[in-house]
């Protein structure tokens, strides 16, 4: 892998649909990767008061690094990289939902008195779990076919039907949109449950929780990662190839 030469004009989703591994260095920092990936390095940095030479320098350690090389979603052809998205995050959201909207329930009734944080996590959990399942069935249903069409149209070398929607530009707009809204939410949950520690008198229960938030909120910038600067993008400049 190429070292990045102090590039602190690339942004931020550049890097990490270059590379996944250099989100990490991201998260470190608390630099928004997913949802505001279009700022760069140096603006990020400008923003949180970092050393933008510092941080350059641990992104170049991990793009010279051989091992753990990182998967080239990049290369992928759009209408895999949408069924990938749908079969792997979109399961995922599916099957953690309840049993944290069970755990939270719990874990408010028995420890709510004593870290009444927990009413305010439940409730913005509550209120991801159903914005989220309502957002993963606007992409399976509308925007995800339109794009699996496009790219056969494209192989088959024939037309395709303009949508209801006019452009593809819109319902991906709508979409950012919603993953800012999941971003900003997670923020809070992050703060509310210093950053997924649990208190010193907490139970397995709680501790499970919120190692399963962490892990949702982790599986959540990967997933809109992989569609607000690899996915939709690509679904643009696809479009236009139509005319």
């Amino acid at each position: 892998m190429e070292t990045i030469q102090k590039n602190t004009q690339k942004e931020i989703g550049e890097y990490v649909a270059d590379d996944f591994r250099t989100a990490a260095i991201f998260s470190k920092y608390k630099i928004d990767f997913c949802c505001n990936g279009n700022r760069t390095v140096e603006e990020a940095c400008d923003k949180k008061g970092i050393d933008s030479n510092m941080l350059l320098d641990e992104l170049n350690q991990v793009l010279d690094s051989k091992g753990g090389e990182s998967i080239d979603y990049k290369s992928w052809p759009l209408d895999l990289l949408a069924e990938y998205v749908e079969k792997k995050h979109h399961r995922y959201v599916e099957e953690k939902i309840p049993v944290l909207l069970q755990f939270l329930n719990k874990l408010c009734k028995v420890h709510g008195e004593r870290h009444p944080e927990l009413f305010k996590i439940n409730e913005l959990f509550k209120a991801s779990a159903g914005e989220l399942s309502a957002h993963l069935k606007k992409e399976e249903l509308i925007l995800f076919p339109f794009i699996k069409n496009m790219v056969n149209a494209k192989l088959t070398n024939s037309a395709i039907k303009s949508p209801q929607f006019e452009t593809v530009e819109n319902p991906i707009e709508m979409m950012k949109h919603e993953h800012d809204t999941e971003g900003e939410r997670f923020r809070e949950i992050a703060e509310l449950t210093d950053n997924y520690n649990p208190p010193a008198d907490a139970c397995n229960t709680y501790k499970v929780t919120y190692a399963m938030l962490e892990e949702f909120e982790k599986d959540l910038h990967l997933h809109i990662h992989l569609e607000n600067n690899i996915l939709f993008p690509e679904a643009i400049k696809l479009e236009q190839q139509f005319g």
